[in-house]
């Protein structure tokens, strides 16, 4: 295999959207946005999808134009029951688990969020590092110097034996376009979205030894 780390994305990537929680994560901030910054309720929705799209993540959109505390907006809007929404996959384990290569968690959610899925995923083991959004701070996927910020933290200056996985089309565009081989875990694919697409975990080292 001529890949040596692998980046994967966190929040309905290793688990399916069907499983309603990064539904609930956004629901959550449109609440933040309403009870917490007085944003009137009528304006809470487009706003929040309008600094998504903007800045990669409404967070970010927040910080620039908002004063908000970090921590306490990222505490707030991960605070949900990970138990009545994730299980283990025991075929993604193995798959993962499988894997010649250094296997790193690449998110724009916070580290202790990460820590969290993982462990109710049955997964933390499998990665040996987590790079969250403050890692890459003030960048967030798919800003091209976020992945230049993680191909650092993984100690890897390939971008050629790099390996994205992201659900999200822009986030595999961008890291096509800084040299790593994206794959888009999505049903809906376009060749320019990503270098492969992802419907099922067991495809995986099929197409990565492509």
């Amino acid at each position: 295999m001529k890949f040596t780390t692998i980046f994967f994305d966190l929040d309905d990537t290793l688990y399916p959207p069907s499983t309603g929680l990064w539904k609930n994560i956004k629901s959550r901030i449109s609440l933040y946005m309403q009870e917490r910054m007085n944003i009137p309720p009528n304006e809470v929705d487009s706003l929040r999808e309008k600094y998504f799209l903007q800045y990669g993540t409404t967070m970010r959109g927040l910080q620039a134009h908002h004063n908000i505390d970090t921590e306490d907006f990222l505490a707030f809007v991960h605070d949900l029951p990970l138990k009545d929404y994730l299980t283990p996959n025991p075929i993604l384990r193995d798959v993962i688990a499988s894997l010649p290569t250094r296997n790193l968690i690449f998110t724009n959610a916070d580290f202790n969020h990460a820590d969290r899925v993982l462990n109710a995923l049955g997964l933390r083991d499998l990665f040996e590092t987590i790079i969250d959004v403050n890692r890459i701070d003030p960048y967030c996927k798919p800003m091209p110097e976020s992945f230049k910020i993680a191909m650092q933290a993984a100690g890897e200056f390939d971008p050629s034996k790099c390996v994205m996985i992201d659900d999200i089309n822009r986030t595999t565009k961008a890291a096509k376009a800084q040299g790593l081989f994206s794959i888009l875990y999505n049903e809906t694919f376009s060749e320019d979205d990503a270098d492969a697409q992802l419907t099922d975990w067991g495809q995986l080292k099929e197409i990565l030894e492509y």
